[in-house]
């Protein structure tokens, strides 16, 4: 098994030009774990300065937050995965809840992207999560599974060396509610299992899981105690550095 070990901050659509430079000097001013690796989700307009910043540092990279399906075309105002390529970009997140919440991104979609970001050298990050009302239903591992199973089953088994999955309970989003250490272990365990019987046991045991919902420094540590766990992606709490920093000390501890 080679999991790894991955704190990804989703700065979503914050901080102007000389703040998220200056974000990026604090979280660099200080010795990042080695064994863990660190993400930076920018907006867009940020990827190329963050590139250019980060590119002779070991073990933090950025990630685009989004990338058309197409390579390109008349989609005013869209990024495509080849213009990530192009500035060295290596993640992208495909299939954040807010996506599919306000651009209305579905399954089928999400998997011509994670096809247009595997095709250009992108590893994605892909988002999979239920709602409050379809975890009241305890239809919550069905629902998330078959996300899975429509955006990412039809790659081939070499592919899946590329994915990385973040799990974020919808509910638990911004709301400052957070799934239990014991909810998020579980999900993360039966989505592990899910691709280790419908895939294969070494495309399971290799896959880095990260849990993404109101992640904060005071409870990281609890959430990653649990065996599938293998990190977060984290919004809010990733626009701060010594927040986002102590995350990172978290996980590399556990």
């Amino acid at each position: 098994m080679s999991r790894r070990k991955i704190v990804a901050g989703n700065w979503k659509m914050n901080k102007n030009n000389n703040d998220a430079l200056q974000l990026i000097r604090d979280i660099l001013a200080t010795n990042l774990p080695r064994d863990i690796h660190t993400v930076l989700a920018l907006p867009s307009i940020y990827l190329k300065n963050g590139v250019d910043m980060l590119k002779h540092i070991f073990g933090i990279d950025v990630a685009a937050q989004n990338c058309h399906q197409e390579q390109s075309g008349a989609f005013t105002g869209e990024i495509s995965a080849p213009m990530l390529s192009s500035i060295s970009v290596p993640y992208v997140v495909i299939g954040h809840s807010e996506r599919r919440q306000y651009f209305y991104e579905n399954n089928e979609q999400l998997a011509q992207k994670v096809d247009a970001a595997l095709a250009n050298g992108l590893q994605p990050i892909f988002c999979c999560g239920e709602s409050l009302d379809i975890r009241k239903s305890g239809d919550h591992v069905i629902y998330v599974s078959e996300q899975i199973r429509e955006s990412l089953f039809h790659l081939s088994d070499d592919k899946w060396a590329n994915i990385i999955i973040a799990y974020e309970p919808i509910w638990a989003i911004g709301t400052g509610e957070t799934a239990s250490p014991g909810q998020a272990q579980e999900m993360h365990a039966a989505l592990r299992s899910m691709i280790g019987i419908e895939k294969s046991a070494d495309i399971a045991d290799n896959l880095s899981i990260l849990y993404g919902g109101s992640v904060k420094s005071t409870n990281a540590a609890d959430i990653f105690r649990g065996a599938d766990v293998d990190g977060a992606l984290v919004g809010g709490a990733s626009l701060d550095a010594g927040g986002f920093l102590e995350i990172v000390d978290a996980l590399a501890q556990s």
